[in-house]
């Protein structure tokens, strides 16, 4: 069985490695998480901004010419369309639920493509708290529309300009000011990383994606199960939303599609899967990659939110014992598979989610295969890198 235990480890990945002065705030979330997100009044709370205000369920769209291109029965499980434009609000409204609960005042929040700052943004306009958002600066260049979006909903965003001035180097951030502010401030952050309990926690509201993907395919096709999923992984939280419902049905393949950069020899690339060895990133033991010394190796990834040097210790364990299956898209084709789609179906994915749909050409399946891509974002924050590259 693949599940978390009570140390907040996934096998040999996970836990809470963090410093002394961060103690209080992970473990009063440690242990008040649990019982605040079963209750029923917050659930209640939840789903009701889940379908009123994100707009769930999402569509399982059947994209045809994109089957017919590969030879599939492919469906897109339509992320882009929640509120946002990104699956990141389903996890933000979970935690600012969670916040206001334990009584904090004031969020933070790392994001690398915008999306996750986006969404945290808007749910604390939502509820009316303060909000500060640590985006490094070369993305705060690439992602300008979304820079914009977080400033008009209300947000501070504070340029982090150390390392490689990306995801890692605002997560450093993020976490240094919570250290500094324990008592009123929460920290949303975005992805399935981080200490114990957040991998979890992100992961089970993120987890309303396979959960809709299971009644719908049984609409649809009446089976419950797909012959694979595939998604796009950074630190991998729309793959853990879209994995959850089916870590343990070893029937359905888990695709995870990585960001090869320029190249896995490249020096320019975040495919930690075939770069990474095991270590600490972040507050947790994950694969990530390093030096010999221990060192963070910089990332590279055309697409802002691949653009970290390590996964979530889920996937971690996904990969090490065999049940994910990883392959590494580079740049380029990234791109061609977004113009691809645009051009099939209509739908301008997130540089991200093009990824996953480049997974098609390096994995093997069959022609009456169910195939579903977790479409995990819109590409309008992306459009000026599309224009760019293509020269359109």
């Amino acid at each position: 069985m693949i599940r978390v235990d009570e140390k907040g480890f996934y096998g040999k990945f996970g836990g809470a490695y963090i410093p002394e002065m961060l103690h209080p705030n992970i473990e009063e979330l440690r242990d008040n998480y649990e019982s605040i997100v079963a209750s029923e009044e917050f659930q209640q709370e939840f789903q009701l901004l889940l379908r009123d205000f994100v707009g769930r369920p999402t569509p399982l769209y059947f994209a045809s010419r994109l089957s017919e291109t590969f030879g599939a029965k492919i469906y897109l499980k339509r992320e882009d369309l929640c509120h946002t434009g990104a699956h990141k609000v389903n996890n933000t409204i979970g935690q600012i639920i969670l916040a206001k609960k334990l009584g904090k005042k004031r969020i933070i929040a790392e994001t690398g493509a915008g999306q996750h700052g986006v969404a945290t943004a808007t749910v604390c306009a939502l509820m009316g708290m303060d909000c500060t958002v640590y985006m490094g600066e070369l993305d705060i260049e690439r992602q300008r529309p979304n820079v914009e979006r977080m400033k008009i909903l209300g947000a501070k965003v504070v340029p982090a300009t150390s390392g490689s001035r990306t995801l890692k180097d605002a997560t450093n951030e993020a976490m240094r000011q919570w250290i500094n502010n324990p008592v009123d401030t929460h920290y949303i952050i975005g992805s399935v990383v981080g200490p114990h309990p957040y991998p979890e926690m992100v992961a089970r509201f993120q987890s309303v994606i396979s959960e809709e993907m299971k009644w719908q395919l049984k609409e649809k096709e009446g089976r419950e199960n797909p012959d694979l999923v595939i998604a796009c992984v950074g630190g991998g939280s729309n793959a853990a939303g879209a994995f959850y419902h089916y870590y343990n049905t070893p029937d359905v393949r888990l695709i995870a599609a990585e960001a090869a950069g320029l190249g896995i020899s490249s020096g320019k690339s975040a495919a930690t899967t075939v770069l990474g060895t095991p270590g600490i990133l972040h507050g947790s033991k994950t694969i990530l990659m390093q030096t010999e010394d221990g060192q963070v190796v910089e990332p590279h990834s055309i697409s802002a939110g691949l653009d970290y040097p390590g996964i979530g210790p889920v996937h971690a364990h996904l990969f090490d014992i065999g049940r994910g299956e990883f392959v590494a898209v580079e740049d380029e084709d990234a791109m061609k598979a977004g113009i691809l789609l645009s051009r099939t179906e209509g739908i301008i994915p997130a540089i991200e989610t093009a990824h996953a749909i480049h997974a098609l050409n390096m994995i093997e399946y069959r022609k009456d295969d169910v195939i579903v891509i977790n479409l995990s974002g819109r590409g309008d924050k992306d459009l000026e890198t599309y224009i760019k590259w293509g020269g359109y």
